[in-house]
């Protein structure tokens, strides 16, 4: 990459920065955190205002003008869904909308997965990923096994080092009964593409994937179309992709296996954070997945090419990914996420730390499966919103840190 701002084809942030008003009502801070929540354009609260205050309703349960139009709010989210994934058979997928990633996840294992295993199945899960990745399988096989049913749960080799999936030793896992891959589309600790790819070529054509996909979707482009990403089910959470809290969507191909219906009544749906999603995502398309990753990208080799020059820190993750440079592989790249420990502060002081400079990051284990305390680190997550200027300001303390 050149050493100007921007780099070739990306874009500066100012005319997104200026859509945010919780961030420019504090320039003296930077959210530093979006790999945990988003912040919201003003479009998307706009839309919220909009619905509450003219056809706030229940959907799918009257027959009068605002409940038509909740109700047709929601299946056009559904739709714009597909779109924004770009699902090459949207008559034949499926969206189902949850409260976020953890609940999505959970709504496969426990509707799909559980009711179609058989005794001596087995399922590959990421042991090394977020929590919410591993414990709704692990759950699925507790529940199977208190019925008799013996399901193998067998983890998703990874290097330690790196966090990457360790392809070349699928095949020491990868088994006749293999009926089911549960995987991360970029790592919520180490910021890199987890090269799903790789996956599909190990188990095959027949055996289904879902996709962790909370770090991706509104980061970076997620085409559904592309052979790259042959998964089953795409999984993310709305409010890290800059709509409310408490929504979050499951899409699914409906391909391989049976089609996935949610069981249970399904009572009330979460129309305000579905009418924030469906906000979401046209801001997003309009500003574009590929221009926004470009521009976090930018930011992220910024600080990780001055960082790895400090002795003081350990920077986690693929040493590949800290190199910069253009011919460096697009999955390679760290996506926004830079998470490091200092040598000899504490990740929880440094945090404390960094936000009396006026840092906002996340300073503990970050919800990694098999994690503790002890694992504890910072982690700086980028998006459209933030500069050049604020990463400077970090890099400034914490080398006066080193």
């Amino acid at each position: 990459m050149s050493a100007g701002y921007p780099p070739p084809g990306a874009e500066p942030g100012a005319r997104w920065r200026e859509q945010f008003p919780i961030v420019t009502a504090h320039p003296e801070l930077a959210y530093l955190d979006s790999a945990a929540t988003s912040q919201k354009p003003q479009a998307v609260l706009d839309a919220v205002q909009t619905y509450l205050t003219t056809s706030n309703a229940n959907a799918g349960r009257g027959a009068y003008p605002w409940a038509n139009r909740t109700t047709d709010l929601v299946e056009q989210a559904r739709r714009r869904v597909k779109e924004f994934l770009h699902d090459p058979a949207p008559d034949r997928s499926a969206v189902h909308f949850t409260s976020g990633t953890s609940e999505g996840l959970r709504t496969v294992a426990r509707d799909w997965l559980a009711p179609h295993l058989a005794d001596g199945d087995e399922i590959l899960v990421p042991f090394a990923d977020h929590r919410a990745n591993l414990d709704p399988w692990l759950e699925a096989a507790r529940s199977l096994a208190g019925r008799g049913v013996a399901v193998r749960v067998r983890a998703l080799p990874h290097q330690a080092a790196s966090g990457d999936y360790d392809h070349r030793a699928l095949a020491e896992v990868i088994g006749p009964r293999t009926r089911f891959v549960a995987a991360t589309h970029v790592h919520h600790v180490y910021g890199g593409d987890m090269n799903v790819h790789r996956l599909r070529a190990a188990v095959g054509p027949d055996v289904p994937i879902c996709l962790d996909a909370a770090q991706s979707v509104g980061h970076l482009p997620v085409r559904v179309n592309d052979p790259a990403l042959d998964v089953d089910f795409v999984v993310f959470s709305g409010h890290k992709a800059m709509a409310l809290p408490g929504t979050g969507a499951v899409w699914a191909r409906n391909a391989r296996g049976p089609v996935l219906r949610p069981a249970g009544w399904p009572g009330t749906p979460n129309t305000v954070g579905i009418v924030s999603l469906l906000a979401a995502l046209d801001w997003l398309d309009e500003a574009g997945p590929d221009r926004i990753a470009r521009h976090t990208a930018w930011l992220t080799t910024r600080l990780t090419d001055r960082l790895r020059r400090l002795d003081a820190y350990e920077i986690r993750g693929c040493p590949a990914s800290l190199a910069a440079g253009s011919a460096l592989p697009a999955a390679q790249r760290r996506h926004g996420i830079v998470t490091f420990r200092h040598r000899d502060i504490p990740s929880d002081d440094l945090g404390f730390i960094l936000f009396g400079h006026g840092f906002m990051v996340r300073a503990d284990s970050l919800c990694q499966a098999g994690a503790s305390a002890e694992d504890g680190a910072v982690r700086v997550s980028l998006h459209v919103y933030n500069t050049v200027e604020e990463i400077d300001r970090l890099l400034t303390v914490l080398e006066s840190l080193a």
